[in-house]
């Protein structure tokens, strides 16, 4: 096995910039050995792969081969809605005649999962609900095509929290998602099937879609890492909607390295990255909202990455964020509005003959129903007024609430515990029992993913420990709006020096 500093100096020099010979000579040759022993291949990074598949040191169908075995021993987990294996390794097959060819992408025969609210021309796109378990989009969406285009191969559609509005993914219609860590717990939402796919070793990387904290809810739970981009960096068309203020795409996987990766591919910015140096980093704590009531079995794990962060020379600065709870509050209308008006409209454009009424009608999570027939189309949906109030209102003061602790707290990130708990039972999906009282389990697992959704800010969760029943924790590192490669930098720094967690059993 590797030692962390050969890992660590084979990720550098792969990623950032090194050329092609150094890679094949300093990286592939540290690889090769661990690469060809039985259930290796499972276990390497997107980024360890690629190159391995760009080399031609490792067959884009044997890697596509080691991965479809993998899912199938872990089918249990129930991660997946939709794949096709032949399908799969004849795209494999189709990468290794490129590759002899000498046409490869920088994502050259990597297979990626993805949450199945995504347009696939390829596969159904579902939704996890049952009025579009035969919808078929005509072309795939632009996130996707760049990965496509870049060599990545479709290898399945992700089962998810039903219409991606929830956090537990336990779906009614296409079954409950597992946590690798513990199989009788959730695994977070709503991108509740790529989180687990992704710990489970069933796939190096993903997508999900985050629009209340869905990818680094699910995460944190999962014990891997999940990128919020900046609302708009990522092309949000060809995903069906909840909110387009709040909705994005954003990449899932096993190290920062694979999502600076699949960032890179997606908005172009390739420019090489390094972790930051934390010596001297200044990082906010805002305790007052975002880490009131954490789990007395979360709490201890959290408290020691902050120690770690301080060990490595980071500068804590405690500091409040001025009524951020309240100004997010009043921000709630903007979503609830959208999800009516922005779901009928893809209703209409993909060529499905039926509106939003009667897709809700066949909703079959008592959970999801009841809050499109409350909140979207009931006696609790907002109305217009109420909508443009908090655009033209609450949205902006807490876009400056944010901007403006930055500036006056000289920090460069916001670090906190993504979630206030780690994974709880499946089928607790109202209510959840948090220091002997019981709470809202949407409510308390989303109370701090939520807050950046409407500031549009970057937020990355980061595994940092286990609990003492063995459960992943997550922190979240939130950065100003647009730094976002300087965020996965400071990523791949924390990532170092919090280790690796251990896989999950099985």
């Amino acid at each position: 096995m590797q030692s962390p500093a050969t890992r660590r100096d084979f990720l550098k020099r792969t990623l950032f910039g090194a050329s092609a010979f150094s890679i094949y000579r300093m990286g592939l040759a540290k690889l090769r050995p661990t690469a060809t022993e039985p259930g290796s291949l499972i276990n390497l990074t997107a980024t360890e792969a690629v190159t391995l598949l760009r080399s031609g040191d490792l067959s884009c169908e044997k890697y596509a081969a080691a991965l479809l075995e993998q899912c199938r021993k872990r089918r249990a987990l129930n991660a997946l809605i939709w794949q096709d294996e032949e399908m799969v390794l004849e795209a494999a097959r189709a990468a290794d005649k490129k590759r002899a060819a000498k046409k490869v992408g920088p994502l050259h025969g990597l297979p990626i999962l993805v949450k199945d609210n995504f347009d696939t021309a390829s596969a159904p796109t579902t939704g996890g609900t049952p009025a579009l378990r035969n919808h078929r989009p005509r072309a795939d969406a632009p996130v996707l095509a760049s990965l496509f285009s870049a060599g990545a191969i479709l290898l399945g559609k992700a089962n998810m929290h039903e219409m991606a509005f929830g956090v537990t993914s336990n779906n009614a219609a296409f079954g409950a998602v597992h946590n690798p860590y513990n199989p009788a717990m959730i695994p977070g939402g709503s991108s509740g099937g790529t989180a687990a796919a992704l710990a489970a070793r069933m796939c190096a990387a993903g997508l999900g879609t985050d629009t209340g904290g869905s990818v680094r809810t699910p995460s944190a739970l999962c014990g891997i890492v999940g990128l919020r981009p900046t609302t708009g960096r990522y092309p949000p068309k060809g995903i069906i909607p909840l909110s387009h203020t709040r909705d994005t795409p954003g990449p899932m996987a096993r190290s920062v390295a694979d999502l600076a990766l699949l960032d890179s591919v997606i908005t172009g910015e390739s420019a090489p990255l390094q972790p930051t140096p934390l010596r001297g980093l200044r990082l906010g704590v805002p305790r007052g909202f975002f880490y009131e009531n954490m789990d007395a079995s979360l709490a201890p794990v959290i408290e020691n990455a902050l120690t770690t962060l301080r060990g490595a020379g980071c500068v804590l600065v405690e500091a409040e964020i001025p009524d951020i709870g309240k100004l997010f509050a009043a921000s709630l209308p903007i979503a609830y509005y959208e999800m009516n008006h922005d779901l009928s409209r893809y209703l209409q454009e993909s060529g499905e003959k039926m509106n939003i009424r009667d897709l809700i009608a066949q909703i079959a999570s008592p959970d999801v129903k009841a809050a499109f027939e409350t909140y979207v189309i009931g006696p609790k949906a907002p109305t217009r007024e109420e909508y443009e109030t908090a655009m033209r209102g609450s949205r902006p003061a807490l876009h400056a609430a944010y901007r403006d602790y930055f500036r006056a707290q000289e920090v460069a990130a916001i670090v906190y515990p993504t979630t206030l708990l780690p994974a709880r039972p499946i089928g607790e999906d109202d209510e959840v029992e948090l220091n002997g009282k019981k709470v809202s389990t949407f409510g308390i697992f989303t109370h701090n993913v939520r807050p950046n959704t409407t500031a549009a800010i970057p937020g990355l969760s980061l595994p940092v420990g286990l609990t003492a029943a063995g459960l992943p924790v997550g922190l979240e590192i939130d950065a100003p709006q647009g730094a976002d490669r300087n965020l996965l930098s400071m990523g791949m720094a924390m990532e170092e020096v919090f280790g690796k967690l251990p896989p999950p059993p099985g």
